[in-house]
Parts: C-alpha cells; sequence; structure tokens
C-alpha cells in the first residue's frame, strides 16, 4: 500500500516539478552524458565489427597463410579437409621496362602472381584507362595479359594497349588496377604493382634460387571451419621444422591505420568520459538546488500526515521516471549522432557498416540511471527526512551532507561504468582518478583562498564593492567552495580537452605534414651522391633525408651465436632470419627520440636501436652486438634505445652507429623528400641514374592524411558535447546559490543599497570565483594531460607555461557570463517579493 501511495505522489509531484522547469538541468545533464557516451558507443561497436567483416576483404580471405617459401603442403591438406577454398598468390619486387619504341624506360614494380579465383573476399576494380571509373573485374588478368597501377603508365610512358616487358616475357597492358582489396602496407605496396596470371610466371623466368618471394596463401568459408583452420594454422606455424611462415591478421596488413583509428578511438572515448563526469557534477549541484527548494514542501506533506518512507519512495519514482527519460532521450540522440561520425569517417571501411550492437544501448540505459541515482538521489532522500517543524521553523531540517556510504557506492559504481567505457584501463584510470583527486584539491585550495581573501581584504581601505563581495563570500564559505569547486572542475575537462586536442591534432599532422615526403629512393651509389644531390637541389627539393644504407645480419649478443630457433616469437624468429638495413650518422636524426642511454656523436664501437627491436629481441644497454656485413664482421655495445614513427614517412633505421663514416662498409645511399609538382620528373630522374629505385608514396600519403582529416572533424565534432556539459556545469555551479543571493541582495537594497553596487559586488564575486577555479583547473589540466599524453595517446605534451593565465582569464569571463544568465533576474526581482516569499 505504502508503494503504492509512493507511486501516486511521484506522479504528481513529477508532472508538477516538470511544468515548473524544477527538472530541466537534471535532464539536460544526464541526456548529453549518455548522448556522448553512446555517440561513441555505437560508432565503436560498429566500427569493430567491419574492421572485423572488412578484414577478410583486406587480407583477400578469411585466413590467410604467408610464407617466404611456397606454402608448405600440410596447409593445403588442412584446408581441404575442413572444405574451404583456398587460393595462392605470390608476391615480389622486380624490374618492369617500357618497349624501346617507348623510350625503354625501367621501373621497380610490385610483381603479383594470381590464380583463377583471387581474391577469395573483397572485390578487385580495374578501369579501361587511366582516367576512367573503375568497375568490380569478371576475373584476373588472362594469358599474355598484364594488369597495372596508373602510376606505372606515367612512369614508363605506356598507354593501355601498350606492351610490358617482364624478365623474358613480353605482356600486353588490358587494364588499370583501381582498388586492390589485400593490397596491405609493406614496402612493396609502396611500388607500382603489375598483376599477372601464375601460369605466366615460369615463361618470365623471373624466379630464380635466390628470388626473394613472399607466399600468401589465402581460404574462406564457414566461420567455424576457418576459426578451427586459423588455431591450426598458428600452432603449426610454431612447430621448429616449420620455418617462415606466420598467420597474417588485420594489424599486419593494414598497420598505417590501426594507431590513427586507436588514437582516434582514444580521444573520442576520452571526450565521452569528461561530458559524463562534467555532468556528474551538474546532476550533483542541481539536486541539492532541487531538494533545498523542496524542504518546505516535504515538511508541509509531513504535516499532512505522510510517511518518510512514502516521501522517499514518491522522490525515488520521480527521479528513476526522469532518470528513465532522459537516458532513452540521451541514447536517441546518440544513435542520432554516431551517424555523423560515420559520415565524417567514411572510407576507412570501404564497404557499409553493419548494424550496431545492443550493448551501447544498455550501457547508455545503464549509465544514465546511475548517474542521477549515485549524484542525484542521495541530496534529495533527505528531504524525506524533514520535520513537520520546519513548517514553523525555517531554521531545522536543511540538509546535511550526503552520506558518505551512500554517495561511496554510488560513485564507485559510476567510476566502474566509467573504466568500461574507457576501453583503456590507463585511460580510464587516468581520468577518472585525476579528476577524483582534483575535486580533493579544489576544495581544499578553494577553502584556504577564503580564509586568505577575509585575512588581506580590509574594510577601512578596500573599495565598499570589494568589501561587501568578501562579507558574501565569507558568510558562505561553503558555497563559495562548492561553486569554485565546481568551476574548477568544468574548466579542468574543458581546458584538458582543449590542450590535448590541440597537441594531439599537432602530432599527427607533424607525423604527416603537407610537405611530408612522398618519394623514396634507393641504391644511389658512392660515387653518384654529390650529382644526385646536385640534381635534387636543381629541382627545387629543399629539404631532404639523406642517409648512408648498407645491409647486415644479427648473428651474435654479448659474443653468443644467435639463430632464429632460439626464439619462439614469431616477429623475432623472422628478424634473426632477415638482415637489417643499417645506417650511421654522427648526429642523431631529428625525428628519432633518444628514451634510454645516451646518443654521442663521434662515439666508436656503438649502436643505437630501435625500442620496439630491443624489445622483441630482449636487447638491453650495455649488450654487444655482432652483424654480418657481407662477410665483414662489425662488432658494437648499445648505447642508446631510439622510439620511431614508422608512419611520419621519414628515414628510419632499426640500427645506426653515431659516427660520421664506417670504412670498409659496402655502402649505398638513399633518400627521402618531397618531388617537385613536375609532370615528369621521376623518368628524368631514373634516366639520369639508371641504377636507383624510385619508390613513388604519394598515393599512401594521400590516403593516411585524408584519414586524419576525417578523425581530426569527427574529434572536433565530438568535442561539442564536451563543451555544451561544461557550461550546464558552469550555470549549475552559479545558480546554486541563487535564492540566497535573491534574500540577501534584498535585504541589502532595502536598506538602502543601489543596483549598481549590488552588480558591482556580484560581478567581483563572480570574477574571483572564476578567477580561482580557472587558475586551479589550468594547473592540474596540464598535470593530468601530461600523464594521458604520456601514457594513454605516446605523443610529446608540450603545454605553453601561459596555460595558468589563460585559464584564470577564461575561468573570470566563462563564470561572468554564466552569472548573467543564471542571476540576471535576482537584482530586477521586486524587494517586497523576494522578502515576502523569504518569510513564508
Amino acid at each position: 500500500m505504502t508503494m503504492i501511495r509512493a507511486g501516486a505522489l511521484g506522479w504528481r509531484t513529477l508532472w508538477r516539478d516538470l511544468r515548473g522547469g524544477e527538472l530541466r538541468l537534471l535532464i539536460v545533464a544526464v541526456t548529453l552524458a549518455v548522448a556522448a557516451l553512446t555517440a561513441v558507443g555505437f560508432f565503436a561497436d560498429r566500427l569493430q565489427s567491419g574492421l572485423e567483416r572488412d578484414a577478410r576483404q583486406l587480407l583477400g580471405g578469411d585466413a590467410v597463410v604467408v610464407s617466404d617459401q611456397p606454402t608448405p603442403p600440410q596447409f593445403d591438406r588442412q584446408a581441404r579437409s575442413l572444405g574451404l577454398r583456398s587460393v595462392t598468390t605470390l608476391l615480389f619486387p622486380s624490374m618492369a621496362r617500357a618497349p624501346e619504341a617507348r623510350g625503354g624506360t625501367s621501373r621497380l614494380v610490385a610483381l603479383k602472381a594470381v590464380a583463377d579465383g583471387y581474391p577469395l573476399r573483397g572485390r578487385l576494380q580495374v578501369a579501361q584507362d587511366a582516367e576512367g571509373p573503375g568497375r568490380p573485374a569478371s576475373g584476373v588478368p588472362g594469358r599474355g595479359e598484364a594488369w597495372v597501377d596508373p602510376a606505372l603508365l606515367e612512369a614508363l610512358g605506356v598507354q593501355v594497349g601498350d606492351p610490358l616487358l617482364l624478365g623474358d616475357s613480353q605482356l600486353r597492358i588490358t587494364r588499370v588496377i583501381t582498388l586492390e582489396p589485400d593490397r596491405g602496407a609493406g614496402f612493396l605496396s609502396f611500388a607500382p604493382r603489375v598483376m599477372i596470371h601464375v601460369d605466366e610466371l615460369p615463361a618470365t623466368r623471373l624466379v630464380q634460387p635466390a628470388s626473394r618471394i613472399g607466399y600468401r596463401f589465402a581460404v574462406a568459408g564457414e566461420d567455424a571451419a576457418v576459426a578451427r583452420f586459423s588455431d591450426w594454422a598458428v600452432a603449426e606455424a610454431k612447430k621448429p621444422e616449420v620455418r617462415g611462415v606466420r598467420v597474417e591478421s588485420l594489424e599486419g596488413g593494414r598497420p598505417e591505420m590501426r594507431q590513427t583509428l586507436d588514437r582516434a578511438e582514444k580521444f573520442l572515448n576520452l571526450v565521452a568520459l569528461l561530458a559524463a563526469l562534467l555532468s556528474a557534477v551538474a546532476v550533483a549541484l542541481a539536486a541539492r538546488g532541487f531538494a533545498t527548494r523542496h524542504l518546505d514542501d516535504c515538511a508541509m506533506l509531513r504535516v499532512l500526515g505522510q510517511s518518510q518512507r512514502t516521501i522517499a519512495g514518491s522522490y525515488a519514482f520521480e527521479f528513476g521516471m526522469v532518470g528513465l527519460f532522459a537516458s532513452v532521450t540521451g541514447v536517441a540522440l546518440g544513435f542520432a549522432v554516431h551517424f555523423v561520425f560515420v559520415a565524417m569517417l567514411g572510407g576507412l571501411v570501404e564497404a557499409s557498416l553493419p548494424p550496431p550492437g545492443p550493448w551501447p544501448v544498455v550501457f547508455g540505459l545503464g549509465m544514465g540511471l546511475t548517474l542521477l541515482f549515485a549524484f542525484g538521489l542521495p541530496p534529495v532522500l533527505q528531504l524525506a527526512q524533514v520535520p513537520a517543524l520546519r513548517v514553523i521553523r525555517r531554521d531545522v531540517g536543511n540538509l546535511r551532507p550526503a552520506s558518505l556510504l551512500v554517495l561511496g557506492i554510488g560513485v564507485a559504481g559510476f567510476a566502474a561504468l566509467l573504466l568500461a567505457a574507457s576501453s583503456d584501463l590507463w585511460l580510464g584510470a587516468i581520468a577518472v582518478g585525476g579528476f577524483a583527486g582534483a575535486v580533493l584539491v579544489f576544495a581544499g585550495l578553494s577553502w584556504l583562498a577564503v580564509q586568505l581573501l577575509r585575512r588581506v581584504v580590509h574594510e577601512a581601505t578596500a573599495p565598499r564593492w570589494l568589501v561587501l563581495a568578501t562579507r558574501q563570500i565569507g558568510a558562505r564559505p561553503a558555497y563559495a567552495v562548492v561553486q569554485s569547486s565546481a568551476l574548477a572542475v568544468g574548466l579542468l575537462a574543458l581546458m584538458l580537452l582543449v590542450l590535448l586536442r590541440t597537441d594531439l591534432i599537432a602530432s599527427w599532422r607533424q607525423a604527416t605534414p603537407a610537405d611530408a615526403p612522398n618519394r623514396f629512393v634507393i641504391n644511389v651509389m658512392p660515387e653518384q651522391s654529390e650529382a644526385f644531390l646536385a640534381r635534387l637541389r636543381g629541382a627545387g627539393v629543399q629539404r631532404l633525408d639523406w642517409y648512408p644504407m648498407f645491409r647486415g645480419r644479427l648473428v651474435a649478443v654479448n659474443g653468443r651465436t644467435v639463430a632464429p630457433d632460439d626464439f619462439s616469437e614469431d616477429r623475432a624468429r623472422r628478424l634473426l632470419d632477415r638482415e637489417f638495413n643499417l645506417s650511421f650518422s654522427a648526429q642523431q636524426p631529428p625525428h628519432n627520440q633518444v628514451v634510454a642511454g645516451r646518443w654521442t656523436p663521434g662515439e666508436q664501437g656503438a649502436v643505437s636501436v630501435e625500442q620496439g627491436l630491443a624489445a622483441t629481441l630482449g636487447l638491453r644497454l650495455g649488450d654487444t652486438l655482432r652483424f654480418d656485413v657481407a662477410g665483414v664482421t662489425s662488432e658494437a655495445r648499445i648505447t642508446s634505445l631510439r622510439k620511431l614513427d614508422w608512419q611520419s614517412m621519414r628515414a628510419n633505421f632499426f640500427v645506426m652507429y653515431p659516427v660520421s663514416t664506417l670504412p670498409g662498409m659496402p655502402v649505398t645511399y638513399m633518400g627521402a623528400f618531397r618531388a617537385p609538382e613536375r609532370k615528369g620528373f621521376d623518368n628524368a630522374l631514373v634516366r639520369e641514374f639508371p641504377n636507383i629505385t624510385d619508390v613513388d608514396m604519394t598515393a599512401t600519403l594521400n590516403q593516411v592524411q585524408g584519414v586524419l582529416d576525417k578523425v581530426i572533424r569527427a574529434v572536433e565534432f565530438l568535442f561539442g558535447f564536451t563543451l555544451a556539459a561544461g557550461v550546464v556545469v558552469l550555470f549549475a555551479a552559479v545558480t546554486a546559490t541563487r535564492e540566497e543571493r535573491a534574500r540577501e541582495f534584498a535585504i541589502m537594497r532595502a536598506v538602502g543599497a543601489r543596483g549598481a553596487l549590488l552588480r558591482q559586488v556580484q560581478r567581483a564575486e563572480l570574477a574571483g570565483i572564476g578567477l580561482l577555479a580557472g587558475f586551479l583547473a589550468s594547473v592540474v589540466a596540464s598535470i593530468v594531460g601530461w600523464a594521458l599524453a604520456k601514457y594513454a595517446f605516446d605523443f610529446t605534451w608540450t603545454a605553453s607555461p601561459l596555460v595558468p593565465v589563460a585559464g584564470s582569464v577564461a575561468g573570470a569571463l566563462l563564470a561572468l557570463a554564466a552569472g548573467w544568465w543564471g542571476l540576471r533576474e535576482v537584482l530586477n526581482r521586486p524587494v517586497v517579493e523576494t522578502l515576502r516569499k523569504a518569510a513564508e
């Protein structure tokens, strides 16, 4: 019976409060938080599903076994026994030549020999000519045919229908490749593609005992059968007698996209987390204001005979309905907003994204209800304990601090949901922990600032408006602490996002700037170096990465011989089964960051090693490495570890000697530069230096920069959600003491204070609180931002020392703006009305 009465009372109070606008701020705060979280959740869910589905297209099959020798026959037998379809492709570098009638130009190409049935997943698209639209291919190149990239036509000066010389064969170019689903991102992918039928390969006589050929054995079929094959293939590849075999994944197929997408998803999650944290503060402030305004109503209900249980149940019912409505609205808004992300990030996954799963909906509803019950309900439930005596004595039954147990349980549940939403332990822990610590720091420092203000402002010498503002703050120090802390939390989130967004986008842009190198040139002989550099300078090339390069195999560590069989990890075995690209330079490359040890220019017997290689092979500072360089032994000690950005389009090396010369090494030179936008530049360069290999990376660079543009637009779009949540917090913090201010100003006006003076008092109070909140927020934002940049996003933090100044000014301006909007009617309210309401 009590529950029925509580429900009926809850319905009546719900409709009354909705009509009166009492719940507006609560609904907006919860809706914003749920919308931000679910928008990211819906998009991430669909993107992940799309990537998992399209991984099959990017790999050319459901699973791919890659090897540097013909695929062992047991893999084919296993695939057949499971009823899987399979196809083998061969990929290796070679030289293609134009016929003498077309100039006889040669070019390094990535030759791909395919069989009927290729690709098993995805669609190969071709065009009739270099300018024509791509259409799905009906098969693979026929006998005597070659399909090529458009870049090769320009490089060789040929057209569709012209002959192409490959080894001992002459093939006819019949199609232009516009989309190759399993292209991947290896070094060979930067060279123009030439695709032929596998039956044409023997006639070219290009396959020799020393040829470096990659074999890709792709399978496709039912998911269960593919899963069994993949598990079996991974275990088979680890057997000692099976060498040079691995099972390829999406990360191996498209690593140039993975890091960008991971960083973008982390930042979107961070934006959503901050929106939820800000909304929690807004809900807590709005709920406390709601409870304060309902104290007298609850006292009257007690006089009329309502029990504490009925009152508590009615407000729990009211907040439950509000939370459900706001959460459903937030989920619907988040679902609509995520389509904006899909449009902005379109093209990251080629095909249409699959529909989202139910998890974002469930999570959004749970987050909204948890947010309201954890931070909104504790102060409201105190209304049930208001005594009936408050009807005649206004000094009893005021709100007390919320129960630490109830608040602790709610906060713990909310924090757990945020950690789950972050999808990254470091990101969630730093964001949630940083904000929790910041609230305590803000409260403590705000209290100290209030006490200091009381001592500093002397009534005899200070201006009258400053004295009154100080009295206002000193008369209710708890409110001042709450206001400044809440403002600081809101400003902390906004500043953190502004700083992180600026540095994150800057790091993305710096990795692939507009003038990033789009040409890699290798095999420049030492005697050609001066002429080659002069040729580039004459063509207007200003920036150039120019390094000597030689190849060596790691054969011993600390005097102990090492071999692939010494390691169980596939990458370590492959690294020891091949030669490294080595280089030397007295000066540390400017785009390399030393993370351990020290780079000493000119230090003999020293090497610097890439940190990822060191981790894979278990290398440490002080270890001695021995390399076999074309029969010449070279030993050196590791004196530094470097962090490289492999997506920077710059020249990078696993191992570098910090010296200017290294006598006795068979070096050639390699360069990375941005080619002038002049037609025929590459052809002229190759004709002048026919032995070099010129790799055009324009298409890859444009693809990466296009992805960055889309990701940045999505990040900035969601950024608006958190800005809105921050404005809600600022508004809630400033208007939390509206009625108290109205009574105090009414009394001062009654005793003769002018409106202009009271406006000065209000502006001084708001500006002071805003300055304090902005300063505290900017300092903490710099600390939390550094932690997030270092441990979550992995980029260099470069916050300006002027951030505290800018933060203080921004805090004051925002507080004044929010105060003008939320408190403008306080000074315009008739004195008699305010005093009469206060006396009721």
